[in-house]
């Protein structure tokens, strides 16, 4: 029996609540990210797999959440890791089998776990079968599913478009004798959304992932999926206007407001049309928002009402900008307001950013009370969660030399930006074996000392530590429906005290966050009750809460009582 055959036999004695029937179960879930090529080797080519993820479902399932996300297992070159799919049915063989993926799902389940893939539709690779038609000639059968223009008379591209990976969106093809699009990388090319094939064919991919017992997808790049058919130029941003906390200034695509590239209004259309796919099965979606100056405004548009994907999240929580309660306020209450039937699904660390753990913490004095407040905050707000591999381990950004970079991104900017590998390095399961526990050959990122004393075995069962408070709030926010499900409502309250009402079903919390490294005292004027497992170095006398500092107090808002 190998060790994958022996985690699914253990587990089958395990207690664990049935999969849920309920549709409405992304509502509040908590997400768990896997980057599999990080996650767990089994085989020893030092990149994780589909049964290294198999083998360690256990783990998750102790943390509490309520599914998982995977990053892209997909056949593929690997120019950008999977985000480059040349066959959306098969598995690539670096990660498995379908098989393999066949026994995942079926353990998640069986420990409680919903099972979440990634779905990159906006492009494929220039190795995918339909691609390869493509460009023999225009007039083919799919001669029109990707983006194909003409140059202009001086021989340049038809517009002014940039691509995010640097330089000119577009690519000239001999064969055809004319450009096609790519918002990525030239081996990226977007398919072509303006035609209802391709947009049959692509649901129909998705449609073999639920019929294989998938609940869910997470979109990438959900807002390139339409181009503007005239293929106009976009303008640009005036120079004191460009936001730079969200994509490097070194990265001229910076300078253009992407009117006609992206966010096109068409796209509504096709989200109706998956949306009406998923409720087949009741399954669940959440959209990727690629863009810093209309973020909120289109996770609004493509999440209102009940026909378009449930979820959306957008890169304002995953920006170099510094947190504090004006931003949180802004971010939340402005997605509230722009769409209160809409949900959102909030994260501070992905694949593609610098993790939290480093990108906030400078000047913190004490950066694991911070990184407990940082739990607390983000499982507290209205909306889903995201919770990236690591993150409940504290793991700090990497520093990657530039002999060890894998990232194009990365390599592309350096030295100005280094690249996403910083935050993709290997999980660590154990503090004394080789890699920390996740290969035994050489892993295809290093893994860094620092991170070592952060490891799983290192943490779990040890009070106080950061994976073990993850778990904490996990349990008690399962136990309070209104911080899962319930609405918001923001309290004003002093500098650097964060406070919210979440209610529901006539049940109503009390969140209060000192995000400030001085203790603080706040005076309510209306009657708290503790509840068990709601102080998190606080205390409640009456209706006056002391914090300190990074302290935070979720509490029952007695019947009758109110704090607006």
């Amino acid at each position: 029996m190998n060790v994958v055959q022996k985690s699914i036999a253990d587990s089958a004695s395990m207690t664990h609540a049935d999969i849920s029937t309920d549709t409405d179960w992304w509502r509040g879930a908590v997400i768990y990210q896997i980057y599999p090529r990080s996650f767990q080797d089994t085989n020893g080519d030092g990149i994780g797999d589909l049964r290294g993820i198999t083998l360690r479902l256990p783990y998750i399932a102790s943390l509490g959440v309520d599914a998982i996300w995977i990053s892209p297992f997909f056949q593929s070159p690997m120019l950008d890791f999977g985000y480059d799919v040349s066959d959306y049915e098969a598995v690539d063989p670096m990660f498995g089998t379908l098989d393999d993926f066949d026994e995942l799902i079926a353990l998640a389940h069986k420990l409680g776990l919903k099972v979440m893939i990634d779905q990159v539709i906006s492009h494929s690779s220039d190795q995918h079968d339909w691609f390869k038609e493509s460009l023999t000639s225009r007039d083919n059968p799919k001669s029109d599913w990707y983006v194909w223009a003409d140059a202009k008379p001086d021989g340049n591209p038809p517009n002014n478009w940039l691509s995010i990976f640097g330089g000119s969106a577009w690519e000239w093809h001999s064969t055809r004798r004319q450009y096609y699009l790519h918002n990525f990388l030239r081996s990226q090319p977007d398919l072509n959304f303006h035609n209802p094939d391709v947009q049959d064919a692509l649901l129909d991919t998705v449609r073999f992932w639920l019929d294989r017992g998938v609940d869910g997808f997470r979109l990438d790049t959900i807002n390139f999926y339409v181009h503007d058919k005239a293929l106009r130029d976009n303008p640009a941003i005036p120079e004191q206007e460009r936001n730079t906390s969200i994509a490097p200034e070194v990265n001229p695509y910076n300078y253009q407001n992407h009117l006609y590239d992206k966010n096109q209004p068409e796209n509504l259309e096709f989200l109706k049309r998956f949306r009406l796919l998923l409720n087949e099965y009741g399954a669940a979606a959440v959209g990727e928002v690629g863009d810093a100056q209309y973020g909120i405004e289109l996770m609004s548009e493509y999440t209102s009402g009940e026909d378009k994907v449930q979820m959306c999240y957008s890169f304002d929580f995953l920006s170099e900008e510094p947190l504090d309660t004006a931003k949180v306020k802004r971010i939340v209450a402005g997605f509230d307001q722009a769409a209160p039937s809409g949900w959102s699904c909030w994260a501070f660390s992905n694949h593609d950013v610098q993790r939290h753990a480093s990108r906030w913490t400078d000047q913190v004095k004490d950066r694991e009370a911070y990184l407990k407040m940082l739990a607390v905050l983000v499982m507290s707000l209205r909306g889903s969660v995201c919770l990236y591999q690591g993150e409940e381990l504290g793991l700090s950004e990497a520093d990657i030399a530039y002999e060890d970079l894998k990232d194009p991104y990365g390599i592309q900017f350096w030295p100005d930006f280094k690249g996403r590998d910083g935050c993709r390095t290997p999980m660590v399961w154990t503090r004394n074996r080789s890699h920390g526990g996740f290969t035994e050959g050489t892993p295809w990122l290093p893994v860094p000392n620092e991170h070592l004393g952060c490891a799983v075995d290192v943490q779990e069962g040890t009070e106080g530590s950061l994976l073990e408070h993850y778990k904490a709030f996990l349990d008690f926010r399962k136990k309070n429906t209104a911080l899962i499900k319930g609405d918001i409502t923001f309290i004003d309250a002093p500098d650097n005290v964060m406070m919210f009402q979440r209610s529901h079903s006539g049940e109503s919390l009390l969140v209060t966050i000192n995000m400030s490294d001085k203790p603080i005292e706040v005076t309510m004027p209306s009657k708290l009750s503790m509840l068990d497992g709601g102080t998190f170095g606080a205390q409640l006398n009456d209706s006056k809460i002391s914090l300190e500092s990074y302290g935070a107090l979720v509490a029952k808002i007695d019947t009758g009582s109110s704090t607006d």
